[in-house]
Order: structure tokens, then sequence, then C-alpha cells
């Protein structure tokens, strides 16, 4: 990964999105591209739904992305509501559109979080399987998810690291956690994880997210502890959306700092497709823009 240019003692960030799907999403999205993309993030990655409708989304962007800006594209790819031939076609496209790095997943049931996992009829059965599918087609850099704390489907810690294990000896070349909020989380699961042999970047995925009562719900169908302490700063700002955005900024800006002080140079942001908080953030993490901002056509 390559730091971001300015500054940020070291620091490597990259970004999230999720593809728009009216054409005022659309222009946030890229007005959120065109601000970030002077931090020379080392990837940013678009998120990849169940649908029909949604994938085609997700396809556009990247290959926008591809075509239109100096970032690095990471296509998330799943292997929900889809035969391995057709999975494949898109490993391919990516491949031929000069896509070099896929976020493997397994993905969440169509029915939503919560609902019973079932492998698709003829299609990949888990993010292990995926990336060797993937690992097949192309020299791809392969990223993967993993829990910090356990998967809500998960039996057991160990469990959890069995399944990163074999993503790994599938192909997977880096590994992005779920949000989490307290640094001894992320460090007592990189140290496990070291433990058992798993030697690829570990990258925290960092939450930025200014919708407490939003937040909330997603923490609870993930199995992610919110603090107390994070509770109290959004306490009683229900109705004040800058406030909140102010302390979720600096929310993020300390959990990066203090993991940075343990030795963690790279950040992962899912940025709900805002720029203000993850430049925010960044800003207060010292990383700041090295390259002019490129324009977009409408």
């Amino acid at each position: 990964m390559s730091a971001a240019k300015a500054s940020g003692d070291g620091l490597s960030v990259s970004f999230e999105f999720f593809p728009p799907k009216t054409e005022a999403m659309e222009a946030t999205l890229w007005e959120s591209i065109r601000r970030l993309e002077p931090l020379d993030p080392a990837f940013v990655s678009v998120t990849y739904g169940a649908g029909g409708s949604t994938r085609e989304r997700t396809h556009r962007t990247v290959h926008r992305i591809v075509d239109e800006t100096g970032i690095a594209p990471a296509a998330h790819l799943t292997c929900v509501s889809a035969t391995r031939a057709e999975v494949d076609d898109v490993i391919r496209d990516y491949r031929d559109a000069g896509v070099r790095h896929i976020v493997a997943l397994r993905g969440d049931p169509p029915e939503g979080i919560g609902e019973a996992y079932r492998p698709a009829p003829g299609g990949y059965a888990n993010a292990a399987e995926l990336a060797a599918g993937i690992r097949a087609i192309g020299d791809f850099e392969i990223s993967v998810g993993c829990y910090p704390e356990q998967h809500p489907e998960s039996a057991s810690l160990e469990h959890d690291l069995d399944l990163l294990k074999a993503k790994i000896d599938a192909g997977a070349t880096r590994a992005i956690t779920q949000f989490f909020f307290e640094p001894d989380t992320f460090l007592r699961f990189r140290d496990r994880a070291l433990q058992a042999g798993i030697t690829i970047p570990i990258v925290p995925g960092i939450m930025l997210q200014p919708n407490f009562k939003g937040l909330t719900r997603i923490a609870g169908l993930c199995n992610t502890h919110i603090p107390d302490r994070v509770h109290r700063h959004f306490d009683g700002l229900d109705e004040d959306a800058a406030t909140r955005q102010l302390v979720t900024a600096h929310l993020a800006a300390q959990l990066c700092a203090d993991l940075h002080e343990a030795g963690v140079d790279d950040f992962h942001f899912y940025t709900l497709n805002r720029a203000e908080l993850a430049l925010s953030t960044c800003h207060l993490l010292g990383v700041k823009p090295g390259l002019p901002a490129r324009e977009f056509a409408a």
C-alpha cells in the first residue's frame, strides 16, 4: 500500500463506498470521490448487493473509477444469489477492465442480516471458495473480511480464525475487519491471529456513521460492542446532526491514533458515501491532500 502523499506519519488510508441508487446519490458519491482522491488512498472499495440492479451499479461505478480517476478500485464480490459461472464472468470482466483488487465476501442472506444463510444452487458456498475461484482466474489482490469480535453465526473466536485461515489458504492477501470501537478489541484479535499463524495484513475497518440510532442497529446485527463512553458522547444529540458529525470524527480519529501508537499504519474507512467525515478524520490524523482534485463529468 502507498501512504497518503502529503503527510500522515506513514499512515495509509482506504475508503469504502456503496453504489448509488438515484441520480442525486450518484452526484453525492462522485463528489465524495473527487474530494477524497487528493488524499491518495491505497484503494477505494465499492460494495456489492444481492440484487441484479445493485450489481450493475457496482460494475458501472468500478469501471468509472478505473476510467476517470487515478485511484485503484477494489470491487466487492459476494456468493449470494449467483452461480459460479455468473460470478466467474464478473471476475473476468473486472480483470479485462483493469481491476486488480477484489474484496471477496460470502455476503449476507438476501432476506437480510440475521436470517439463515443458504448457498445459491450451483454457486460458491463461502468466501474461501470464492477466493479460490478468483485466484484461478487472475492474479488479483484479494481482500477478505474478518471479525475482531465473534461473528454472530460463529461458534467461537477460534472458529472465526479457522475460517480466516481457510480464506488465506485459498488466496487471500489482506483481511479487513468489521468495525469496532476499542483499540484493544483489534489488538487482541491481531495477536490471536498472529499466534494462529496468520501473517497477512489485517486492516482495521473504521465506521463513520454519525446517526447513532442507525449505528446501534447495525452494531447489534454484527455483534459489535458499543462502549458506554460512546453512548455518553452521543447522548442528547438526536436532533443535533452537526455535533454528531464532530463527535464521530473525533472518536474515529482517536481510535486510529491509539492504534497507530500500537504499530497500526493502515486504516479502512466505511464512508457511507460522504466525504466530510472521512476528510475530517484524516485531517485530525495528519493525512492531508497532496494532489489536485479531479473534475468529473456530470
